[in-house]
């Protein structure tokens, strides 16, 4: 970067989100890279009393709560040159004028990527004892449980776990899988490389043959227009009795109403940490079936983990006021295939 000066920054997002994710060593560093004028952070960009601050705003830091950055906000600050966001996807801040502005935007997603699939291996590894669903009835097995037991469905050995969407998660929950050396690990997406996932130590093949081989299937893909509902009834059918399906995406990759009559007929067991809607309504049947558990959308960083998306962030705006390459850098292009 040419100007000697440091550029002027302002943090935007949710005032406890700046808490957490901010502490005093931390905006120590940020106050050595750049100029923090004040406030040092904001969530509303439409306050009035915002308005002179924004004229000489260079740098966003972002996180959860910031706005969409609209043309209209964008307007307001015309010396923006680059957009830092401490957390994982960038789709909902970003906007056309953004692109043709041509500024600079990074993300934190890989991040964020390592707490949800160490959550997503959990439970994977759970799923295979059936642990999920014996915490719900434990007492049925207060009598001759240890004979009730004696099932391939209570077991990791020789299982087959499938992972769609071989994303920045993805790839993390095949890496880990690795510790189960009797699972094979089966891969759909359409635009991975069946190298680099024989070289991960799975194999990519066709969503039809993964599901019809698969104990477990663990969801990984984005949600766009083509994602939504892509497990439908017809896939869900496909899979074998007593698999267990994982969600840690997003909920509208599944057919909610057809996993729940599988799910009721007890056919499939699932571990959902997302759901369609979100949460689901009060009625939903998912809520009292034994098989299904349900997290309320924990896997992503929370607390102490959101530190490490403060600090991906703050090394990128490190490596741009330094004129080094950004190693986390989004473009127009990436939204179409990535979340």
């Amino acid at each position: 970067m040419s100007d000697p000066q440091r550029p002027c920054a302002l943090l935007l997002m949710w005032p406890d989100t700046f808490t957490t994710q901010f502490d005093a060593q931390r905006l120590e560093r940020i106050g050595s890279l750049c100029r923090l004028g004040r406030p040092v952070a904001a969530a509303d960009l439409d306050d009035p009393a915002l308005a002179d601050r924004l004229t000489d705003v260079e740098v966003l830091v972002t996180s959860w709560g910031a706005p969409t950055l609209t043309p209209e906000r964008l307007r307001r600050m015309p010396k923006l040159r680059a957009v830092f966001h401490a957390a994982g996807t960038v789709r909902d801040l970003v906007s056309e004028e953004l692109w043709e502005r041509g500024i600079v935007i990074t993300s934190a997603a890989e991040a964020n990527a390592i707490p949800v699939a160490e959550f997503t291996y959990a439970q994977i590894v759970l799923a295979g004892k059936r642990a999920q669903y014996l915490a719900r009835v434990p007492r049925l097995f207060r009598n001759g449980w240890r004979a009730q037991l004696h099932s391939d469905r209570y077991t990791n050995y020789g299982r087959r776990v499938g992972i769609v969407g071989y994303s920045r998660i993805g790839r993390r929950v095949v890496a880990q899988l690795q510790q189960l050396d009797t699972t094979e690990v089966l891969v759909y997406d359409p635009y991975a490389d069946p190298a680099a996932v024989a070289g991960a130590g799975a194999r990519l093949t066709g969503l039809d043959e993964l599901l019809r081989s698969v104990d477990v299937l663990s969801l990984h893909a984005p949600l766009l227009p083509e994602t939504v509902g892509m497990i439908g009834a017809r896939e869900l059918a496909l899979l074998g009795d007593g698999a267990t399906v994982v969600n840690t995406a997003r909920g509208a990759l599944i057919d909610t109403d057809a996993l729940t009559r599988e799910c009721s007929s007890g056919r499939l067991d699932a571990v959902l940490d997302v759901t369609e809607p979100e949460p689901l309504p009060e009625d939903s049947p998912l809520y009292d079936l034994p098989n299904v558990s349900i997290t309320p959308h924990v896997s992503g960083s929370l607390g102490s983990e959101t530190l490490r998306l403060t600090d991906a962030a703050l090394d990128e705006l490190e490596r741009w006021v330094r004129g080094e390459a950004l190693t986390a850098q989004v473009t127009m292009a990436d939204l179409g295939v990535a979340a």
